[in-house]
């Protein structure tokens, strides 16, 4: 594998990928990172989007209507970045440049458009705009809930270390250009 210095890591990004990947197999740990990468699929962004808002509206004490005003513009954004930037870059995914044999894969065979990684954007997306209105036991959750699908990616064996964490920094960037967009508009919390 290689790529730019950013990506490559000096060959840390492949080592990384093949520990995590390769730490442990069978039914429990498969599905774990399975269902971690089906949670963290951008297409359920539908039932995210009404699960927080009828939640903030039901309870406001333990998520505000305006954290998630903010993860569905935040959503747009990332939408906008991560579908601009892995056609752009076209990386490689792991078993396109390690082969299958060096690949522990779990669901469909991914080939291509690696970095950065949507499932771990979107997670982020989620976690970091929720964040500042959500209660401290629901903070903990939406930690949790973004290292899960972060890890996941990895386990399957769809993304390298670099596409979660340049997943995860466009993520949180998307959550928090939304934020600033809404304070400027008037809609955001201060």
């Amino acid at each position: 594998m290689s790529g730019p210095w950013w990506y490559d890591w000096g060959g840390w990004n492949a080592r990384l990928f093949l520990l995590i990947n390769h730490a442990g197999s069978g039914w429990a740990w498969d599905h774990l990172a399975a269902w971690g990468s089906v949670a963290g699929d951008h297409r359920g962004y539908p039932v995210w989007a009404a699960a927080c808002l009828a939640l903030a509206l039901r309870r406001p004490g333990a998520l505000s209507q305006r954290a998630v005003l903010s993860m569905l513009v935040a959503y747009l954004i990332d939408w906008a970045l991560v579908g601009s930037i892995k056609p752009w870059l076209d990386f490689p995914r792991p078993l396109a440049a390690l082969g299958r044999a060096m690949v522990h894969g779990i669901g469909p065979a991914e080939w291509f458009h690696s970095f950065p990684s949507g499932h771990a954007a979107f997670a982020c997306v989620v976690a970091a705009s929720l964040y500042r209105g959500a209660h401290p036991l629901l903070r903990v959750l939406l930690v949790v809930f973004a290292l899960w699908v972060a890890w996941a990616r990895i386990a399957v064996g769809a993304h390298f270390p670099a596409d979660v964490l340049g997943g995860a920094l466009l993520g949180c960037f998307s959550a928090w250009l939304a934020s600033r967009l809404l304070v400027l508009s008037g809609y955001g919390a201060r």
